[in-house]
């Protein structure tokens, strides 16, 4: 079930300015080690500290596959791959320089398979959410707050 609560736009120069929209509640965010537990409980037949084992070797090959500049496809996951986020063009490809034009690299992720929009769509099962309740891991307190929708205000 995703829970939603409703935003208005504030920013006046956009073009949706004071309408409304959805925006997804997140309930949690798990890390390698509550995923790991998750499908051991799936009887996977193997062991959370086996699964959080191969997570974390998967992780540090498909950043070590990148680096090479390949692509990693993992079925209906995602494609993992570089991108580059240049600063400005040169005016010729003489003057182009990485330390004077490239800003930054960058990770990309597309969903693939079960993972892909079209599909996601077609599972999801949406609700209005009264309530908002957020964890915090580090500290393990809880906070609470209500939205109606109505005086939400947007980023």
């Amino acid at each position: 079930m995703i829970r939603y609560v409703l935003r208005q736009n504030k920013i006046p120069t956009s073009h949706s300015y004071k309408t409304w929209y959805a925006v997804p509640v997140v309930e949690e965010t798990m890390d390698l080690e509550a995923l790991a537990k998750h499908m051991e409980q799936h009887n996977s037949g193997f062991s959370e500290a086996m699964c959080l084992g191969v997570i974390k070797a998967m992780v540090r090959c498909i950043k070590e596959m990148i680096l090479e500049g390949k692509n990693v496809k993992i079925d209906d996951l995602a494609i993992f791959s570089c991108g580059i986020k240049n600063k400005m063009s040169a005016d010729s490809e003489d003057k182009f320089t990485t330390a004077e034009n490239i800003e930054t690299v960058k990770l990309r992720a597309r969903a693939t398979g079960v993972l892909r929009s079209s599909s996601l769509n077609l599972d999801a099962t949406l609700r209005r959410a009264s309530t908002i309740t957020t964890s915090n891991k580090t500290s393990g307190t809880t906070s609470g707050s209500s939205s109606s929708g109505t005086g939400t205000t947007g980023k």
